[in-house]
């Protein structure tokens, strides 16, 4: 038996590293890596879920192309890529390549992912994207007040004496930061969670704090109002760190207790706590989750959370920190996020035109001059994740042709009119960085590719061979198949650290050269004033939005609509899935098996709802039914349906959210969303 270091390359702050267990060609076992100081228990149940995946019954392991009656057949590459080329030479002559929509995600990451965009480039261009799904809202808010997307090291947070977790859920969707967490607790830490739900992470705190959705700056501003007026702040630090404390001060003075909790719902006494808490208890950890700036004011609410860390003193020591974003171990990036998600200020004219992440759906029907002809789409499943589904699968039927390169069949793959089947992680090497802990990983192939899968690095250069580019022109973009090559690429870019060596992270994680193990100990802010900025010029002239933090409520249209639609939906993440990764496998099914809502007995009391029933949710933009799950856990004018359900499995949120950008950074606000329940037309009672 063959065991291999390798590490989780999915969209999730933990990033793990561990070992993977090969006998006979399979993957049979998983188990911790103890060089990682980030991971060292093992892996989530879906890092367990591997030993299945890497060889579901389920994945798609042939070409496939859809016939006139709708259903796949097997097809051979060379006839898919023949007719991909086909269509790809006659669209580019006689509409043009932006006439073709090049459309990839986060499903995997790794640096072999630049050659995507590259063989792009090659063929002449194509229309691309700019934005993201996930947290560039709270990334630009961090950047226009620290100057960089930094925090300490995963395990410094057991440092901590008071530690606040803001909109997240650590028990269930990042259990590694409870290691941590609970190392501080058993030192006589004291631990709030704020959340519109209860959660398995509130069953842990001293103090658990349920403002409405949305209104989290407000409670912010007015809990750093308390701190200011009853001088619970750290004035030294202020005065030697902070431009603009006296604006600030001045812009929240009506946030008076009174206001505050009519916005939040909030009791003073809980205000008051947790104000003079934040003001006495050093040093602090503030960990937001990423939920609150998927609303439209979602970067000036992480503005107005970071105050609190400001405010208190809580930057550039151990065990205080502003917990969102650690993008230290990116160290191959020439652009980082979030300004990789931002369209370029002197675009490259072969990607001229590109549409908006958050309004997918309403950005391709918009088209013109050239319209969209054709899709391709790779480690992504829009259909089911990005805002107002409905109108996503309107833009894709109006389509001449699609292509989606996935492992399974997905809402987007049964979209398609040709599937190429993508490699899964354990098929080849690449290397990857994490956005929490500060290592630079190796993701070695340890399998044969499946079936007749290609990785899509060989795709590319297929195809290209198929349009009929020349060997000199094609290397100049792609790397030629076969895994020596791909490592000798890998190894070319690890030589640019001489603190990096590609033969010892075969066997462990390496810290990122460069790293700051206590984020800003230097006291340095990389912003235009040198300091930390709560008033930020910038911020105003890049969005538009105060160059203070401030709160802005739910948008009008929406708000508008309470009568009418007077619950507000929340589409957290679970522990069951990375977005609409995993929850197809058996091993997950069994404890997910189906889709629910929840909402709480007073709402389902007025609706005449009993626990299990089937429901109706719907808004103007769409409906959905499930069962729903009647519970003390959430607040009343709230309900929960999950991200991640796809449509084949009872129906995505995202039939019920809009297309909406953030108020910074190009981020998706899918949370202004408002909806009402009815039970499900036709349902029997006994």
């Amino acid at each position: 038996m063959a065991i291999f270091s390798t590490a989780c390359p999915r969209n999730c702050y933990s990033t793990c590293s561990f070992k993977v267990h090969v006998e006979q060609g399979r993957v049979v076992d998983v188990d911790p890596h103890p060089g990682n100081k980030a991971t060292p228990e093992g892996i989530c149940i879906k890092g367990l879920s591997y030993v299945e995946r890497a060889h579901s019954s389920k994945r798609i392991l042939h070409p496939l192309k859809k016939n006139k009656d709708g259903k796949f057949e097997v097809i051979s590459w060379d006839n898919a890529l023949e007719e991909i080329a086909e269509k790809l030479q006659n669209l580019k002559s006689k509409c043009g390549p932006h006439s073709i929509l090049y459309y990839t995600a986060s499903g995997m990451s790794g640096l072999n992912n630049r050659y995507s965009s590259r063989f792009w480039e090659l063929f002449g261009g194509a229309t691309t994207m700019y934005g993201n799904l996930c947290w560039p809202a709270g990334l630009e808010a961090t950047q226009l007040t620290l100057g960089d997307n930094k925090h300490n090291d995963p395990w410094d947070i057991a440092n901590a004496k008071l530690i606040v977790l803001w909109g997240k859920n650590p028990a269930e969707t990042h259990i590694q930061q409870m290691i941590f967490i609970e190392q501080a607790q058993a030192e006589g830490a004291k631990l709030v969670v704020i959340d519109p739900r209860r959660t398995q992470s509130s069953e842990r705190a001293d103090l658990l704090i349920q403002p409405k959705p949305g209104t989290d700056a407000a409670l912010a501003l007015g809990i750093a109002n308390l701190m200011i007026k009853n001088n619970w702040i750290d004035r030294a630090f202020i005065d030697k760190h902070v431009l603009g404390f006296k604006e600030f001060a001045k812009s929240i003075e009506h946030f008076t207790p009174a206001k505050t909790s009519e916005i939040t719902d909030i009791p003073l006494k809980y205000m008051e706590e947790l104000a003079f808490d934040i003001g006495h208890i050093h040093p602090m950890t503030l960990s937001p989750g990423y939920g609150m700036q998927r609303f439209t004011n979602g970067g000036q609410t992480i503005r107005s959370l970071l105050s609190l860390s400001i405010l208190s003193g809580n930057i550039g020591k151990p065990g205080a920190c502003f917990h969102y974003a650690n993008l230290q171990s990116y160290v191959f990036d020439k652009v980082k996020e979030p300004m990789s998600y931002y369209p370029e200020i002197e675009p490259n004219p072969k990607f001229r035109r590109i549409i908006s992440m958050a309004r997918l759906g309403a950005d391709m029907l918009a088209q013109k001059d050239p319209g969209l002809k054709m899709i391709w789409v790779e480690r992504g499943n829009p259909v089911t994740q990005n805002p107002d589904t409905n109108k996503i699968l309107k833009a894709f039927r109006q389509l001449e042709f699609r292509v989606v390169v996935e492992q399974f069949m997905t809402d987007t793959a049964q979209e398609a009119d040709i599937i190429l089947p993508a490699k899964n992680m354990f098929e080849q090497t690449d290397i990857i960085g994490s956005y929490w802990n500060p290592y630079v990983q190796i993701k070695p192939k340890v399998l044969d590719p499946a079936g007749e899968v290609k990785p899509e690095t060989e795709i590319y250069y297929l195809l290209a061979k198929q349009l009929g580019f020349k060997e000199t022109e094609i290397k100049e973009y792609l790397p030629r198949p076969g895994d020596e090559n791909i490592v000798n690429n890998l190894r070319e870019q690890v030589r640019q650290f001489p603190e990096l060596d590609f033969e010892s992270l075969k066997e462990n994680p390496a810290i990122a050269p460069g790293n700051q193990s206590i984020a800003f100990a230097d006291l340095k802010f990389n912003t235009p004033s040198g300091k930390i900025e709560l008033f930020s010029e910038q911020a105003n002239k890049k969005w538009g939005v105060n160059e203070l933090p401030t709160f802005e409520p739910v948008i009008k249209e929406e708000s508008d609509q309470k009568d009418k639609y007077p619950l507000q939906l929340m589409s957290p993440n679970t522990k069951n899935r990375i977005h609409s990764q995993f929850g197809n496998l058996e091993v997950i099914r069994q404890f997910a098996p189906e889709a629910y809502a929840v909402i709480s007995a007073t709402d389902a009391a007025a609706r005449q709802i009993l626990d299990g029933e089937r429901v109706r949710i719907f808004n103007d933009r769409g409906e959905l039914t499930t069962k729903v799950k009647i519970n003390f856990s959430i607040k009343p004018g709230c309900v929960v349906y999950y991200n991640g359900w796809w449509l084949q499995e009872g129906g995505t949120p995202n039939l019920l959210t809009k297309g909406r950008e953030t108020d910074m950074g190009y981020g998706t606000a899918f949370h202004d969303c408002f909806v009402e329940i009815h039970l499900e037309k036709g349902g029997d009672r006994d």
